[in-house]
């Protein structure tokens, strides 16, 4: 029996704020354990909320940029349960009535046009994280990141593989990061999400048993953690064991490679869900939506036609340039500060991606200027220093504040392009090699190429590859 498989998301990205959602304690990421924490984020008695105005223009602005209708009326829940990371033991969210409603993503996977609903987006705050200490029967608990504001953003269960899944989320990371509701970075934490997956037979429209896999923060483990659950489920139908597939939340385990049950999957009713007795309604004017939405920057899908248009790029360098903001903002003022487009394009997801998968770095991290990297790619142009003295260069800009030039002079790097020092060269390279000009004069035409290779090796690589050939081919032809 043929099986489709089934996928819906449930993402947490942590709003772009300064304070948490609740308290003016910061949202810094990397401070010492529980050190930004207040009596109102660890839930002390006597201690009221005020909710922080900024999550919900930020809310609005992650709805407006994924199509999403706008609650003008939406206000707080309690979602009980135990929290072992959470000490007043509920969770301050959103339940049925959230700031966002609806909503689409689109997005091209494999040359075919993928469209994600979105089921709602609504706000809640983080719990705190615990830290279980190897071979001790005890865990740490850092409360830092309780109370940060986060955006769950909730898909339809749209998904039909795993990598529309992970297109998915590449697409929507992108734009949550393009609106400025985000950082994304998901190495911090600040994107994760929790995926739901179920098998049905194919042409059957009752959806299977669905499995929820908690916290992925990165592409590759939620890809290897859908295609190991999609794989056990597949395994467990096609042997008839298909009743040992029960709703449940299990957790990737990437050292062993496989998903672990946690806990039978809650109900919403488990919850207890009720209004926030301590926190007002959220009213909303429809001219507070006008505003955030006429102030959403480019967006993903606006800057690749622009790109495409001004730029004059292939699809492929313009979706990798669009699918990373960092990237795609220095390659435009690579060329604002007069760089060539297309030889931009080339350093930029040539060198610099190189040196950044050898650093361990990301696009933020990139520490060449981009009026250096400008100054750079016209040296070269110029003919004054060759592409791979170029290379050369910029790996010294990485770890320097040298300007160019200095650079070039400090490693003479600096190109022969005299006339007189060249000539000089390529008339003893041809008085040195008489058999490469008998062969050259009997239609063996490579043999000018091995005296081009001559005077590069004469000249230590610094002989101006251009005037070199145009002076070597004239030379051979008066000879």
């Amino acid at each position: 029996m043929n099986f489709e498989t089934v996928i819906g998301l449930e993402i947490h990205a942590e709003l772009k704020t300064k304070t948490k959602i609740f308290c003016s304690c910061s949202t810094e990421f990397g401070a010492e354990p529980n050190a930004n924490t207040c009596p109102i984020c660890m839930g002390l008695p006597g201690t009221l909320p005020v909710l922080n105005e900024e999550v919900v223009n930020l809310a609005i602005k992650a709805g407006k940029a994924l199509g999403c209708d706008i609650n003008l009326y939406n206000k707080m829940d309690r979602k009980n349960y135990f929290y072992p990371d959470l000490p007043k033991a509920y969770q301050t969210s959103q339940y049925d009535i959230p700031i966002c409603s609806n909503g689409l993503v689109e997005f091209n996977y494999e040359g075919k046009d993928v469209k994600v609903r979105l089921n709602r987006i609504h706000i809640e705050e983080d719990a705190g994280k615990l830290v279980h200490v190897e071979g001790e029967p005890i865990s740490l608990i850092d409360y830092n990141r309780v109370g940060v504001p986060l955006a769950e953003i909730v898909t339809e269960p749209d998904i039909r593989s795993v990598g529309e899944a992970v297109a998915f989320m590449k697409a929507l990371k992108g734009i949550l990061e393009y609106a400025e509701v985000s950082d994304c970075r998901m190495e911090e934490g600040s994107l994760r999400c929790d995926a739901n997956i179920s098998l049905r037979p194919v042409g059957q429209e009752e959806f299977g048993t669905r499995v929820e896999l908690k916290n992925i923060n990165s592409f590759r483990e939620l890809q290897k953690a859908l295609e190991k659950e999609e794989k056990r489920q597949r395994e467990l139908y096609q042997f008839n064991e298909g009743h040992k597939v029960v709703q449940e939340t299990r957790r990737w385990d990437s050292g062993k490679g496989k998903t672990i049950p946690m806990r039978t999957k809650e109900e919403a009713h488990d919850y207890r869900y009720f209004r926030e007795p301590d926190l007002a309604p959220i009213i909303i004017s429809s001219e507070q939506v006008e505003a955030i939405k006429n102030s959403l920057p480019e967006m993903p899908d606006e800057k690749r036609e622009r790109f495409l248009k001004e730029y004059s790029l292939s699809e492929k360098e313009v979706d990798i340039l669009i699918g990373d903001k960092g990237l795609a903002t220095y390659f435009e003022v690579v060329v604002d500060k007069g760089a060539t487009p297309k030889i931009a394009a080339n350093w930029i997801l040539g060198d610099i991606l190189r040196i950044l998968k050898e650093k361990k770095l990301e696009s933020k991290d990139i520490a060449v200027l981009p009026e250096k990297l400008a100054e750079l790619i016209k040296v070269i142009e110029a003919g004054k220093i060759s592409t791979t003295a170029g290379k050369e260069v910029l790996d010294e800009l990485f770890v320097t504040d040298d300007a160019v030039m200095d650079i070039i002079e400090k490693k003479g790097l600096m190109q022969i392009s005299s006339s007189d020092e060249l000539e000089k060269m390529v008339l003893e390279v041809i008085d040195n090699n008489p058999k490469s000009v008998e062969d050259f004069k009997t239609g063996k035409t490579q043999a000018a190429s091995f005296l081009m290779g001559q005077v590069m090796k004469m000249s230590k690589g610094k002989a101006n590859p251009k005037l070199a050939k145009e002076m070597i081919d004239k030379k051979l032809m008066e000879i």
